[in-house]
């Protein structure tokens, strides 16, 4: 019998077990459910006057390069100087052959010399002519006489037609006489001003050519380097054949090209007289913006700098990475490039921390006391004191709850 309920007094042991359990089990505590924020690094806004940069590429020029041709044909003589050499203002820098200048030079002073007596050969003729012409009216008056009493004569059958033939012919070649004679002495002016003017013309040619010979003997005009040279010592050159170039080692330029939405700012700066200087990265070394090219193209304009100071190690041609100062903006903010959210946003932090849009204008590039390049910005919506949030978020949008990292200011440490 026992064995019987021994189950089932097993199974309400059990269940009263449980039910006990249950009545004396703890309560859970209550969970309430709450908002997840994002960690973030912010600094704090503080608008100011701050100068923009513009990162440019460029190429050192020589504009006053003086390229060195021969004046005339003629062989080397002499050419002490070496690429890449510098030289002194007068220095000799190549020099012809002496012997090749003299004919030439020769040949021009016997031209003037030749006109020269040509000249005063005519004046010596025109007085000729003058005296002649007397003689040859008093002749022709003779001979009109000799013709009027022979025609008369004839008439009166005292002499034959023979005598007024000859004396017809005698007439006839008195005239024609005189008539040249006239016609050398009207020619005389034009014989004179075309005589002059050749003689004018080879005086030229002569002072030509000694100012070429002179010029054959080449002299340092400043203070320069000697680059391309040529020729050498012994080699025949035609005239205007190129020699050698020399550039001063003052007034070097580097011409850059600057994209076309900076080209307004910057030629508004030069017309105000305001002083833009760029840097090379690598050496230091300083320009200065004088203006622009003349030409421009759809990628840009070449903008000039003169360089300040010493060249130090450049040449003509080098290929310099510069930092060029733009005019300075009032009311901008230096901020981390990860601020920037596409081309014209950036998130605000409120009382609340909950991330605020924001719109601003993206003027250009800074560069921090250590050489970090940092992105500059302005608009209406940044005021001094406003916390910026620097950590680029994906998921960023207006009222998204964040938290600062680390106080603000101590973005990084």
């Amino acid at each position: 019998m026992l064995k019987r309920f021994l189950p089932i007094l097993i199974l309400a042991v059990g269940i009263a077990g449980f039910l006990v359990l249950k009545a004396t089990r703890p309560e859970p505590a209550e969970v309430s459910p709450t908002e997840r924020s994002w960690r973030v690094e912010t600094e704090t806004v503080e608008p100011g006057m701050h100068t923009p940069v513009l990162p440019l590429y460029g190429q050192i020029v020589a504009p006053d390069q003086v390229d060195v041709s021969a004046t005339l044909a003629g062989r080397i003589a002499e050419r002490p100087v070496a690429e890449g050499q510098r030289v002194r203002k007068g220095d000799l820098l190549l020099a012809l052959d002496q012997a090749d200048i003299e004919p030439v030079l020769a040949q021009a002073k016997a031209q003037v010399a030749d006109l020269e007596a040509q000249l005063r050969s005519e004046q010596v003729r025109f007085r000729n002519d003058q005296t002649a012409l007397d003689s040859e009216k008093a002749i022709l008056d003779n001979a009109q006489n000799q013709f009027d009493r022979i025609q008369s004569l004839v008439k009166r059958n005292l002499a034959s037609r023979e005598n007024l033939e000859a004396a017809t012919d005698g007439l006839a070649r008195a005239k024609l006489t005189v008539s040249s004679r006239q016609r050398a002495i009207e020619e005389h002016p034009s014989r004179l001003h075309s005589l002059q003017a050749r003689l004018d013309q080879a005086k030229a040619n002569l002072a030509s050519v000694e100012r070429d010979g002179d010029r054959a003997r080449v002299r340092a005009p400043f203070d320069g380097v000697v680059t391309n040279v040529q020729v050498s010592t012994g080699d025949q050159v035609a005239r205007n054949a190129p020699l050698l170039s020399v550039y001063p080692l003052d007034g070097l330029e580097l011409r850059a090209r600057v994209p076309e939405r900076f080209q307004t700012e910057l030629l508004n700066a030069l017309e105000k007289d305001e002083s833009l200087m760029a840097v090379a990265q690598k050496s230091g070394q300083r320009f200065r913006l004088v203006r622009f090219a003349g030409l421009s193209d759809p990628a840009g304009a070449e903008a000039i700098l003169s360089l300040e100071g010493d060249p130090g190690g450049f040449r003509p041609g080098a290929l310099v990475p510069v930092v060029l100062q733009r005019p300075s903006r009032n009311r901008s903010v230096v901020v981390p490039f990860s601020a920037l959210y596409g081309a014209d946003t950036v998130y605000l932090m409120d009382d609340d921390h909950r991330m605020q849009r924001a719109e601003v204008e993206r003027i250009g590039e800074v560069q921090n006391p250590g050489g970090e390049r940092m992105l500059l910005i302005a608009g209406d919506q940044l005021k001094n004191g406003q916390q910026l949030i620097t950590t680029h978020l994906p998921n960023a949008i207006s009222g998204l709850k964040v938290e600062v990292a680390a106080p603000a200011g101590e973005s990084g440490q």
